[in-house]
């Protein structure tokens, strides 16, 4: 085989080769460009359910927010369930060092965000 047909084709290889580089990355950055979300049908939220707060709630309410927010943060009363919580506010109220009638307010008002 002659010297320049060697070279010939080498350079058709390397051409390919780069053709085919060239054309993989544009098919991976087109691959990456957004992609259209599905409609989802959204059922209405159900509303909040709002309670008024006797003042021993708000009591509970307070103790809440400042005795647990001392440690760690605070979660929605209603990310856990009445038989969730039991457990929780036993052994976070021993932690916090909390008497009987402080775990009965905080108790009672977790119960009445539910």
């Amino acid at each position: 085989m002659p010297y320049g047909i060697f070279l010939y084709l080498l350079y058709k290889i390397k051409t390919m080769k780069n053709f085919l580089i060239l054309a993989g990355l544009a098919l991976f950055v087109v691959s990456c460009g957004t992609q259209k979300k599905a409609a989802v049908a959204s059922t209405p939220a159900e509303a909040p359910k709002t309670v008024a707060l006797t003042p021993e709630l708000e009591t509970g309410k307070n103790l809440y927010d400042n005795s647990c927010a001392r440690c760690h943060k605070l979660y929605e009363p209603k990310k856990f369930t009445k038989e969730e919580w039991t457990p929780i506010l036993v052994r976070m109220g021993k932690k916090a060092k909390l008497d009987e009638t402080q775990m009965a307010s905080i108790t009672n008002y977790i119960d009445s965000q539910l």
